[in-house]
């Protein structure tokens, strides 16, 4: 008989062990747990028809269109397990552990399978620790007006040994209206949290961990209320470089990108922006003066940090005049005075 396990018990003992995930494509390309594998039981339009039958005739019925649907899958089903673990050890989990995971991993345990696990509760087990699972740990929070190269600054911090959690590279965006230029296509609100959790849990919870300042919302995902909420109540660390620098760093990221992309941008904010500061700053982009652009277009988000700041519920803020935006140097001077605090303390 396949063995149930909880999810903890997954993650902590049985996460090198191949993880297939039963449910439909759809089901999976909207979220799933990172590393997973999708052998789906059903298609997309199987599923929805089995479903139907569900609600409209019974569950006896909708059973046996299910195996109609399973039968002629069920040596596709050893295949593709066999390649996923050649070694025949395989956990398995659908939606919320019940017929489908449990039928699936069955048929495996029949065929030759040595140990079977299925996940108790199943994916949304999963989601349950990724939405709510932020008690543990310290945060340092890294801030600054855009352009202060912050990302770069925690790639650094990372290097230099300590514990970071890039929310920007998990979500595929730069956190502004300029944020998709360069990055990949961004993944779901749901497989961003779950990206996230999966990074998070194998943090070290004795050690700070630093994150960058951010929103609500990255682009089009959105931080977990839970972790979000622990972000304003942490420490910020906000760096404060100037203008020029700062329009400096954004030439060098930006100016090579597509400039139909800046131009799509630039009228994203228009609005903020008002009239005549988005006519001069397509102007200047059509000169190639990204210069003057960058300039123009930190007039609105300074202002709209500067607002951030005020809403935040701690007092604790650690203001840090930086002469340039060398990630080097900036990261060494920021763990320099954490570690200072820390032997005040």
């Amino acid at each position: 008989m396949p063995k149930d396990i909880s999810i903890v018990k997954y993650l902590s003992e049985y996460n090198h062990v191949p993880l297939v995930d039963v449910r439909s494509p759809g089901e999976f390309e909207k979220g799933h747990i990172p590393h997973a594998i999708n052998i789906p039981l059903f298609s997309n339009d199987e599923r929805a028809h089995v479903g139907t039958v569900y609600k409209q005739q019974s569950q006896e019925a909708a059973i046996e269109l299910g195996y109609q649907y399973v039968t002629p899958k069920l040596q596709w089903f050893i295949n593709e397990s066999e390649k996923v673990a050649p070694n025949k050890n395989i956990v398995i989990h659908c939606w919320r552990g019940g017929m489908r995971s449990h039928a699936f991993a069955q048929h495996l345990k029949d065929n030759g399978f040595a140990n079977v696990y299925v996940i108790e509760k199943g994916y949304k087990a999963y989601r349950h620790e990724a939405q709510n699972n932020f008690d543990k740990g310290q945060l340092l929070i890294l801030g600054g007006y855009t352009g202060s190269g912050k990302t770069h600054i925690l790639h650094k911090i990372s290097e230099l040994g300590h514990q970071v959690l890039d929310l920007e590279g998990l979500a595929s965006h730069k956190g502004s209206a300029f944020g998709n230029i360069g990055m990949n296509q961004q993944p779901t609100t749901e497989q961003f949290e779950n990206n996230l959790y999966w990074q998070w849990r194998q943090f070290d919870f004795n050690r700070p961990i630093w994150v960058e300042d951010e929103s609500p919302n990255i682009g089009d995902v959105n931080i977990p209320m839970h972790l979000f909420q622990k972000m304003r109540q942490s420490p910020l660390y906000f760096i404060e470089i100037s203008t020029e620098e700062r329009a400096r760093l954004l030439v060098k990221e930006y100016a090579l990108g597509d400039k139909t992309l800046l131009e799509r941008g630039i009228y994203r904010i228009s609005k903020r922006l008002g009239n005549d500061i988005t006519q001069m700053a397509l102007q200047h982009l059509d000169n190639n003066n990204y210069y003057e652009v960058a300039v123009l277009t930190l007039g609105y988000y300074d202002k709209y940090y500067k607002r951030g700041i005020e809403k935040r519920t701690t007092t604790n803020i650690h203001f840090i005049p930086m002469r340039t935006t060398d990630a080097v140097t900036n990261a060494e001077t920021l763990i320099s005075i954490v570690n200072e605090q820390l032997v005040r303390n």
